[in-house]
Order: C-alpha cells, then sequence, then structure tokens
C-alpha cells in the first residue's frame, strides 16, 4: 500500500462504502464489487472498500468492537499488537508514573491507542508514510495522540518524551528477521537508548535467543489463546521485576508465571503427562513449573512434564496416559484400532514425524477419539495414547 491508497482507504467515501458492505465474504465479494461497479462506483474506491472490509473482518480478532472504525494495512495488521496486550502495555507506563510516551514504531498505532486511552500523551513515529496516515487516522479520537512521518529512533533524543516503547519491524521482502541485530532499528540501537530514557519497552519476537537479552531487565513472554504472540523487554521502572517471566492470557484471564531458568528433573512416566503452554518454554520456566506441579520431565531434553495425579494449573495442559510404547507405525494402528478409535490429534515433540501422513497410515475408522503423543522418553521415542484430562 502506498500513501495514496492510505490516503484512499482513510477517505470519508471509502469508509462509509465499507461500512455499507458491512461483514464480510469472500464467496460474494466478486459479485458485491461487480454491483458496485455497474451502480457507477470508482473501481479503485471498490477495490479499496472491498480490502478494508476484508481488513475489519480480520482485524477483529485483534481489536475486537474497535476494528470497524480503524483503517489496515495487511502487513501492518499481521504486526499489530493485540489490543488486551497493548493495554497491559500501556499500563506499565501509567503505572511507573510516567505522563507522555514517544512510541517509536507505531505501526497502525495499537499500541500508541491503548496509552492515549490511558491519558499518557503519545508521539508516535512511523518511518512509512502510507502507515502514517492508517495511524493518524487510528488515533484521532485522542488529541493528545501526535503522529509524526519521521524515523524515530533518529528524532526521539529531541522530543520531550519520559518514556519510550518500541516494536521494531522483524520481517522484510525477504521474509522473517530471526537475529535481533537484523531487527528494525535493531535491539542493540534500541537499548542505547536507555541512558537517556531509563523507562524503555520494547516489544520483541519471542524466538529470541536468551543470551541476547540484558540481565538487568524484565523479560516476558506473552501467550493469548495457546499462541506464544511476543516477547516484551520491560527496562528501569516499567520492570516489575527482573528476571524471566510467561504470561498466559486465556479466556480472559491472565496468569503469571516467574522463577528461574532451571531445567527440572526427570522422572519415570506417571499416569498424567502435562504440556506446558509456549509461554512457559519459551522463557525457559518448565523446571519452575515442574516444581509448581510435583512434577518431572519425561526426558531431560524434552518440554513434557509428568505426575502421578493432575495438578489443575493455568500454565499447562493435562493428559492422562491410557498406554504407553515405542514409537512404531504398525502397533500404534493396531492399538488405537483396539481402543476404536477413529479419530486422533497428533502432537509431537522431540520426533520427526509429519502429523498429516502419520494420521493417513494409521488407516484410523471408530467413534473413539483421542490424542497421541509422539516423543522421547529417557532417550527413546515412543508413543503415547492419551486421553484430555
Amino acid at each position: 500500500m502506498d500513501a495514496a491508497d492510505a490516503r484512499l482507504a482513510v477517505s470519508a467515501d471509502c469508509r462509509a462504502l465499507a461500512d455499507a458492505i458491512g461483514d464480510y465474504d469472500a464467496t460474494t465479494a466478486l459479485s458485491v464489487g461487480q454491483s458496485l461497479r455497474a451502480d457507477g462506483v470508482p473501481a479503485e474506491l471498490v477495490t479499496a472498500a472491498l480490502t478494508q472490509a476484508r481488513l475489519r473482518a480480520d482485524a477483529k480478532a485483534k481489536f475486537g468492537e474497535f476494528a470497524p472504525g480503524m483503517a489496515f494495512s495487511q502487513a501492518g495488521l499481521e504486526q499489530a499488537t493485540r489490543l488486551q496486550v497493548a493495554a497491559l502495555h500501556a499500563a506499565r507506563y501509567r503505572d511507573a508514573g510516567l505522563t507522555r510516551v514517544a512510541d517509536l514504531t507505531c505501526g497502525l498505532g495499537a499500541d500508541a491507542m491503548a496509552l492515549a486511552a490511558l491519558g499518557l500523551g503519545v508521539v508516535a513515529f512511523e518511518v512509512d508514510e502510507a502507515t502514517a496516515v492508517l495511524a493518524d487516522h487510528n488515533l484521532r479520537h485522542w488529541p493528545d495522540a501526535v503522529v509524526v512521518h519521521a524515523d524515530g529512533l533518529a528524532t526521539v533524543r529531541g522530543v520531550e518524551v519520559d518514556g519510550v516503547f518500541a516494536d521494531p519491524a522483524r520481517r522484510s521482502e525477504r521474509g522473517r528477521r530471526h537475529s535481533p541485530q537484523d531487527y528494525s532499528p535493531s535491539l542493540a540501537a534500541l537499548l542505547e537508548l536507555r541512558d537517556q530514557f531509563p523507562a524503555l519497552g520494547l516489544k520483541l519476537g519471542p524466538g529470541i535467543p536468551h543470551d541476547a537479552l540484558p540481565p538487568d531487565a524484565e523479560a516476558q513472554w506473552v501467550s493469548v489463546g495457546g499462541d506464544v504472540v511476543e516477547l516484551g523487554l520491560w527496562c528501569g521502572p516499567l520492570a516489575s521485576r527482573i528476571g524471566h517471566n510467561a504470561l498466559v492470557i486465556s479466556h480472559g484471564m491472565a496468569n503469571e508465571l516467574a522463577g528461574d531458568t532451571h531445567r527440572g528433573e526427570p522422572r519415570e512416566l506417571g499416569r498424567f503427562l502435562a504440556e506446558p503452554d509456549g509461554a512457559v518454554i519459551r522463557a525457559g520456566l518448565v523446571g519452575t513449573l515442574a516444581d509448581e506441579l510435583g512434577a518431572g520431565l519425561v526426558d531431560p531434553t524434552i518440554a513434557y512434564l509428568t505426575a502421578d495425579s493432575p495438578t489443575p494449573t493455568p500454565f499447562a495442559r493435562w493428559f492422562e496416559v491410557k498406554e504407553s510404547m515405542p514409537f512404531d507405525v504398525k502397533k500404534l494402528a493396531a492399538a488405537l484400532r483396539a481402543r476404536g478409535v477413529g479419530t486422533v490429534e497428533i502432537k509431537k515433540r522431540g520426533v520427526d514425524v509429519d502429523p498429516a501422513r502419520l494420521r493417513k497410515q494409521l488407516k484410523l475408522s471408530g467413534d473413539g477419539a483421542a490424542t497421541v503423543i509422539l516423543t522421547r522418553i529417557a532417550g527413546r521415542h515412543s508413543a503415547l495414547i492419551c486421553s484430555p484430562v
């Protein structure tokens, strides 16, 4: 999307037409577009309105009831922070007593919106002109939120703010950037801002190596509905504690696990198996969770836990182990048929198996359902037939 497309997307005519289109339906989009053009609506306006209607529908998962009033680009929506997570970001700045925050890479403005909604002043920088146009539209309800089309990293030191937030770009035309030094701006360049702005918060990719993170900050891995969505790095007064923690958001509840990053002790497979949430695994807190649950690792290198009884926890999903065997496709298929299992959920960890291909190889039929967990137990490839607790 270029700047002209963005200006068309936020125009009154485009927004009104997108409103009239309403709930986007891919199966009828072509006929709707043809009908609008036949009625004399300019083709470029029809295309823009249909695009915004589609993106609004996709944005509901992140922005809920706010999505219909916003403007989007595909790339901007993919990187945008979920509104409930942005609200948690913003609360850190408010609770630290800050009053004016610079968002160096505001994108569509999700985090800037959350900050402004809590009464904080916001200077939202965006280096891409088209995205800045969209962000300016999305922030129009807050007079103390200003969008600046500029390189935030190069400009922020001359701006009067008492805190900084940044969500550096982790994708390029060639794909995802895995090294934090390839982020735009790089992690090292952003961390240098702490000499002037101790209250620095960063939204980073959850796969970042632990040794790339400063030891005097709070690193919080966040999952929403089972998906690990980010690593929040919080410095100075924004940190509630130093070290690693996992924030698990599910069914409207947020739960936090903090501790040290020891691996935990292995033990023999018990009656129950626990699959830790991805945020717990990314944070390196499997051992801490094992201690809380009175559980042990099924293998020193695998993030599955086992115990004789399931302790309720928001940080893991429990399964009851019905049968355990060395992994062999024919033996597994026979065991499942003997149980009348026709539907399987296949989970794997530490075993190189294609679940879709395995499902075909099993050739199951029956009314029952089971979860098959393929993993290593004490170094051996194993198959567990389980049922969710």
